[in-house]
């Protein structure tokens, strides 16, 4: 009888407390903060309001500036779509990511052995998760093909949209070499929904994950294809452009619709009454296209020189915004150096998630909270395209000075210009980055190098290549 008594209890004891971590726990999940993280893609420097465009129209995006903090001096990963997405989703440089360019449509990924996102690489979602978020990827992935490296293998318990890096909006095809190819899924499921304007199918799908909840928070990625070309803003945007010049019209009215729906995003979820527990973090991938499918341009990078493709200002300063009521200021401005992989570490404290200690990302928190504070970061690396290292276009930036080499330019309509191999600039003093001081300044310059050389080695070191 004793023994009995004893065992039951502590069985008692046992139950007791395994129903207060249950209780406990479940109450810390539902005070968790839900996480949108919103990318336009290709949206240039400052084609936004709040950044300096006169002639856009973009309240909704603004909106997210006078209710968060606004950043000024805010860089892409890279200037091209899968590098940038690798750094934000992992809260790492692209080449410690293990992604050097674009990740190659499937046709083409089996002969050159390149598959997207490494697998062992811990992605946003997979940070999250632990924490008990519910994980979703609308949009855009264009970060691997392979079963094991889409959304669903990544840490997205949810996926709706396209598999590659831009698609028509009403065909949700992509147009690219043949042969052309469908391209919208649920999950791993092939879906149809022809003739619908793939942003308010969007839409539709970030309500239905907020819907999802079932008292767990929720994460969205919610990754734009706009407004990267095929530019499809609606004919409500059109005539409203319509005494624009082309392709500033095109451009600026797939800009406006993509704005009108983040707003209704925005709207709902203050009809849900869940706006001031939400946190919602907005970027451009990286800077405007002057591709011929963009109409040779468009876009607009206003006192920064290059686009799409350069390590020039205006292929890597983009718009960045985060809004969260209560924690983070409201209507404020930073203009200290600051990453895209900071959303990783800077999400992590936000949710009381754990993150790894190798990553390159640093926590926005201490500028955002204190403005006086110095950039969280002293120097900063940028390396692309899948060239050795001889060739790979790159840059390093520390304080005001910044060295690019392989310097890379777009100017529209397939011309192109002979640029010196290395190029170094003092921004406090020439923004648009006129006049190389490499030959004037080669203490400097050998400074930068230096430093340069050192992080690929260790790099490379690291990935074994």
């Amino acid at each position: 009888m004793i023994v009995f008594k004893k065992s039951k209890g502590i069985a008692l004891t046992m139950l007791f407390l395994i129903l207060f971590q249950a209780v406990f726990s479940q109450t810390f999940v539902k005070d968790l903060p839900n996480v949108i993280v919103i990318m336009t893609d290709d949206q240039g420097s400052i084609d936004l309001n709040s950044y300096g465009a006169t002639d856009l129209f973009t309240p909704n995006m603004d909106r997210l500036a006078k209710e968060g903090v606004r950043f000024t001096q805010f860089y892409a990963g890279a200037p091209v779509c899968s590098p940038s997405r690798a750094a934000l989703m992992t809260g790492k440089t692209n080449l410690r990511a293990g992604l050097e360019g674009n990740v190659p449509i499937p046709e083409h990924a089996e002969r050159s052995g390149e598959y997207g996102l490494p697998t062992e690489q811990i992605t946003m979602a997979e940070m999250l998760k632990p924490s008990g978020y519910y994980t979703a990827l609308i949009g855009k992935w264009h970060l691997g093909h392979r079963e094991q490296n889409l959304p669903n293998g990544q840490g997205f318990d949810y996926f709706f949209g396209h598999q590659r890096g831009c698609i028509d909006n009403y065909s949700h095809t992509f147009y690219w070499a043949g042969p052309n190819k469908h391209d919208l899924y649920r999950n791993s499921e092939e879906v149809y929904y022809d003739g619908q304007h793939f942003s308010d199918l969007m839409v539709e799908e970030v309500k239905q994950v907020i819907n999802h909840r079932q008292d767990k928070p929720f994460f969205i990625y919610w990754a734009f294809n706009a407004p990267h070309y095929p530019y499809q803003g609606t004919t409500k945007w059109l005539d409203h452009y319509k005494d624009l010049p082309t392709p500033r019209k095109e451009y600026a009215a797939f800009v406006s619709n993509t704005d009108e729906k983040i707003g209704q995003v925005l709207d709902y979820l203050d009809e849900m009454g869940i706006a001031d527990n939400t946190i919602v973090v907005f970027q451009s991938d990286h800077g405007h296209s002057l591709e011929e499918r963009a109409f040779w341009g468009g876009g607009n990078a206003g006192p920064y020189r290059g686009s799409k493709f350069s390590l020039f200002e205006g292929g890597i300063r983009v718009p960045a915004i985060i809004r969260y009521p209560g924690v983070i200021p409201a209507n404020e401005v930073r203009d200290q150096l600051s990453m895209e992989m900071d959303w990783f570490p800077t999400l992590a404290e936000l949710t009381n998630s754990k993150v790894a200690a190798d990553l390159d990302g640093k926590s926005l928190m201490p500028i955002i909270l204190d403005n006086k504070k110095e950039s969280v970061h002293e120097v900063v690396h940028w390396q692309l395209d899948k060239y050795d290292d001889k060739m790979a276009q790159w840059a390093i930036r520390k304080g005001p000075w910044k060295l690019i080499g392989n310097v890379r330019e777009p100017i529209g309509k397939g011309e192109k210009i002979d640029l010196d191999k290395l190029y170094l600039v003092n921004l406090d003093n020439d923004i648009g980055e006129k006049n190389n001081l490499a030959k004037s300044d080669p203490e400097k310059l050998n400074e930068l190098l230096q430093l340069h050389t050192s992080w690929i080695k260790s790099v490379r070191s690291e990935m074994k290549q």
